[in-house]
């Protein structure tokens, strides 16, 4: 068996935090619910301790199976029907092709959220029945226990669809990391009570019509006191447990998103030789979908905008420029995989607007859209390659004293894709690109941004405008206009050197063919951005 990595103790300790913290909340909340029933006096010490076991335990699943769906990455599950598919390939056709690797991915998330839903109910039907236990019925407590556990499963299972459904298990990073967590939690107090109070309150009525059809002796007689005794503790047991929740959703979402710096020690050896190694192997090694690789951005970014740590900025520039090559591949690598997905999706084909309408308006058009959300949903790694490249290829003008930068292609590299990119974004927005003819330029920028006016409408573009893809597709926008912009106010003076020169395509745009477009675009929209007209 080989020894843990320093990626997976990063993980597990930070896990093993997120429990140790979530017990503190968990039993504040268990024992103010046993004050505020009054039966703390009356209950004995061996009931009080199994149900705050109980409902330990309980929480302990809830967070388990919460971990387990918990992700950076927008995962897309599979549908039912195929889920059923490769098992009814496998019946009439046994010697079929087995199932795709991204269709393994889909089965694993519908899987795992699957345990959560079921992990959700089991949890509220055992805190439930520890929280009620403490009420100590007299009459007929085995049938109360029983009604409870039963309305608390399904309350579990209504809460979990919901988390699952609202997509509430994405792991949004906050804007401003310099906050300390315990700041962060208190903020999310408030709120997290709120949506408690409405979720045990929708919660209660479906639960008690669940109730209401039970036969009996699970329903109960509605007309005996003990019985409105236990809807009044279930009420407030339901809250309690959806604070709990709610408070552990929000808990885990601080913790696990806090920073956390892969470098080695300053001062030590490792520092001296090789301050980076730790950064890049979580980059390039683990998976790219792991909690891991998006801290690991997360830091990058930091290093390359902030003061701080300047060390660690100024070892990307060591003499080889290996180190700034592979800082800069694993950044560009996710906004390639963006423009790549847009573009094969749209054709590629910026030049032909009747075809590209007809295209968009056809019945595929629903799949389209589901295809290009999940990777719009991952607009915080999209902002952190992009601040990173544009802040280091910025710092590059004053820090690289070895030319690294500019001599190993890198700053090419960076315009280019970050134009591909954009023009990709503002043309899957409906914002339609035509080169114009030379006698038709509008000065230097020679590039003309409307829409094509071919007698058609882009039904499928005015669609999206008002569909939930537009608000990510605007932010991706705007955060690749402004690292574009970052780095052309730094280099201006050289750029509009090159361009009156006709050097600014050799200088800052690669020969390759772009990803997204042709050259003549990338240059014509570089000139747009070095003019300060880019909007």
């Amino acid at each position: 068996m080989s020894p843990p990595t320093s990626s997976d103790v990063v993980l597990k300790n930070r896990f093993l935090g997120y429990l140790i913290w979530q017990s503190i909340p968990t039993t504040l909340i268990f024992f103010l619910f046993s004050l505020l029933t009054s039966s703390f006096h009356k209950t004995l010490f061996f009931p009080l301790l199994t149900s705050f076991l109980s409902f330990h335990l309980s929480n302990l699943i809830f967070s388990s199976a919460l971990s387990l769906i918990s992700s950076p990455y927008p995962h897309r599950p599979a549908s039912p029907f195929d889920l059923a598919a490769p098992f009814l390939c496998f019946i009439f056709l046994p010697s079929g092709a087995p199932p795709s690797p991204e269709f393994r991915l889909r089965a694993k998330a519908s899987l795992c959220f699957v345990v959560f839903v079921a992990g959700s109910g089991l949890s509220a039907a055992i805190s439930m029945c520890a929280l009620i236990g403490i009420g100590g019925f007299e009459d007929g407590w085995v049938w109360v226990i029983g009604r409870v556990g039963l309305r608390g499963f399904f309350v579990g299972l209504m809460f979990g669809l919901h988390y699952v459904f609202m997509r509430r298990w994405i792991l949004d990073f906050p804007i401003i990391q310099q906050r300390p967590p315990y700041f962060n939690f208190k903020m999310g107090i408030p709120s997290a009570s709120r949506r408690a109070f409405q979720l045990s309150a929708v919660a209660f009525l479906f639960s008690a019509i669940l109730l209401v059809i039970l036969p009996h002796p699970l329903g109960g007689s509605t007309a005996t006191r003990g019985f409105f005794t236990e809807q009044i503790f279930f009420s407030i047991g339901s809250f309690a447990v959806f604070l709990c929740w709610e408070v552990t959703h929000h808990l885990h979402l601080v913790l696990h998103t806090k920073r956390s710096v892969l470098a080695p020690p300053k001062g030590s050896a490792a520092a001296e030789t090789n301050p980076s190694e730790h950064l890049l192997s979580a980059l390039e090694e683990s998976n790219p979908t792991s909690l891991l690789r998006y801290l690991a951005y997360l830091d990058l970014c930091m290093v390359s905008e902030n003061n701080v740590d300047t060390w660690r900025r100024a070892a990307f520039f060591e003499e080889s420029g290996e180190t700034y090559k592979r800082v800069i591949a694993v950044c560009l690598r996710p906004l390639e995989h963006l423009a790549s997905t847009l573009g094969e999706g749209l054709g590629n084909s910026v030049d032909k607007p009747a075809q590209l309408s007809n295209q968009l308006s056809s019945p595929t058009d629903a799949q389209l859209d589901s295809k290009y959300l999940e990777p719009l949903y991952n607009f915080q790694l999209y902002a952190w390659c992009s601040r990173t490249v544009a802040s280091l290829t910025a710092c590059s003008r004053k820090e690289d004293k070895f030319g690294v930068a500019q001599l190993s292609g890198s700053n090419a590299a960076v315009i280019s894709t970050l134009l591909s990119c954009l023009l990709a974004v503002e043309n899957f927005m409906g914002k339609k690109t035509n080169l114009q003819s030379p006698n038709q330029l509008l000065g230097p920028a020679g590039i003309r941004w409307a829409t094509v006016n071919s007698g058609r409408v882009d039904v499928a573009a005015s669609k999206r405008r008002n569909g939930p893809m537009n608000s990510k597709a605007y932010a991706i926008a705007d955060v690749l206009k402004t690292s574009i912009y970052q780095v052309v106010s730094a280099f201006h003076d050289e750029m509009l050197a090159g361009a009156k020169a006709s050097l600014l395509d050799k200088d800052w745009i690669t020969s390759d063919k772009p990803l997204f477009g042709t050259r003549e675009m990338l240059i014509q929209k570089l000139r747009m951005f070095l003019d300060f007209r880019a909007t």
